[in-house]
Order: C-alpha cells, then structure tokens, then sequence
C-alpha cells in the first residue's frame, strides 16, 4: 500500500493524501497473461488421397442438333478438299430437325487430367451415313480445327452400331490426331493452335495433353461434330461442349 499526498507551498497536505493499492509480486506472478495473436496457419488438409486422381472430376455436357451448324452443306466453299465434300444428297438443317437429328454428350475428365471418357447418345441419324466424327475447337458458328478424331481411337462405326459411342481418351490421341495431318491443309485443319506466352513468344503449339483439353473445355472452346456423306462439310449435327448442370429431383 501506497499514500499519494499533495504537497503545496512545501507543506504536505495529509488531508489530501489518498491511498493506492499497488499488486504485490506474487499476484503480479500470477496474472493471466496477454492473449497469443491467432496463428495465420490453417490446419492441415484432414484427408489427403493421391488414389482419388483416378475417379471423376470435370464433367461436361452437350446436346448436338443441327441448328448449330454454322450453315447448309450447299454453301461449301468450291475450294474445299474433296476428302470434307458429300458424296451423297444433303438435307437443310430444317429437314434434319425434322427427321428427329440429334445426341447428348458427355465428357468427363480425371481429376489428374490423365484420361477423358466420351459418351454420346445419337438419335435420328442413319448411322451408316456416317463417316467422320470429331472434337473440334472453336466457338459457337466457328468452324474450328480438329481436337480428336475418333478414328484415331476406335472403329467409329462399330463403336455407334447400337447409337450409343463411348471411348477413352489420354494424351496418345490428341498426339494422333495433330500429326495426322498432311500438307497445309492438315496442318490447319488437325490439331488446336493456341499460344504459348510460357515460351517466351506467342509461337503456336497444338494441344498435346487432357490437361490442356480440359484449358479449352473451360473455355467454352470445345465442340462435337458428327458427320455424314451427305452432310461432311459443316456436319450433320453439332453441339457446343458446356460445363454440365445437376439438377435436384423435384
């Protein structure tokens, strides 16, 4: 205990003086310390599972129809390749709705970009007319050039025998796909061009991996292009590859 006095002219004024209580050591020993600031490091992940690379990550979707062509097969350009020319009569885009053309893609990729599963479903069209079927990159109207072939990973006409196409995809064939080009026709045509500002330039170089199909996928710069001899220009039907949309059960 302590007396704080007034001193005034050099007389103390114990009237004035008032007592303060100060802690003594050992309480001071015993006060509860200043909180610790928090610690700016999140705990660790609670499940870590390099096996889970394996299962299904980035799903997409797309319903082809024939109003995505970008136009009717009897305005193909006179300098077109005879190899993308129908052989046999075209139908317009109204006649092929008609006729019920249409499909319901899926593609799925790993969460480790290694592998890509494709899954479509195609109703209307005489599958024995049909005779190339692709992934192309380019934005909605735009006749883009070709991701995937799917003759560079199976029998594309046995494999849609019953309507239904289903195949795996890994870096292999979109390999296939760039050097199966010939001439500058096929050097335009297959394998997707995209910049590199990682080498330094904006060289172009093709796509060569999932990873960077999935790139384009999110981009909105993939699509599905089924053809025809009848309709082996623009396609038969066609559909934009989007993000797939789940819906709740109502």
């Amino acid at each position: 205990m302590q007396l704080r006095c007034v001193c005034v002219m050099g007389v103390v004024l114990f009237a004035a003086c008032s007592r303060v209580d100060q802690p003594s050591r050992a309480e001071a020993a015993t006060a509860a310390p200043a909180s610790a600031p928090a610690s700016s490091t999140p705990a660790p992940a609670a499940s870590l599972d390099p096996s889970r690379g394996k299962e299904v990550g980035l799903m997409f979707e797309s319903f082809l129809s024939p109003w995505q062509e970008g136009d009717e097969e009897e305005n193909t350009p006179g300098s077109t390749p005879a190899k993308f020319k129908s052989t046999t009569p075209s139908q317009s885009r109204a006649q092929r709705e008609a006729a019920g053309h249409r499909a319901h893609g899926m593609l799925r990729f790993s969460n480790d970009l290694s592998r890509a599963w494709v899954d479509v479903r195609v109703e209307g069209v005489d599958l024995s007319a049909v005779n190339m079927f692709h992934i192309h990159c380019g934005r909605p109207g735009i006749l883009g050039p070709i991701l995937v072939d799917f003759a560079q990973a199976t029998d594309i006409k046995q494999n849609l025998a019953d309507g239904t196409f289903s195949v795996e995809l890994t870096d292999e064939h979109l390999v296939r796909t760039a050097a199966a080009g010939e001439g500058l026709v096929g050097v335009a045509t297959m394998g997707c061009v995209i910049p590199s500002p990682s080498l330094g330039s904006n060289r172009p170089v093709k796509t060569s991996t999932i990873a960077g199909m999935a790139q384009l996928a999110r981009q909105g710069e993939l699509y599905f292009n089924l053809h025809t001899t009848g309709q082996t220009y623009f396609g038969d039907i066609r559909g934009q590859i989007q993000r797939a949309e789940t819906h709740e059960a109502s």
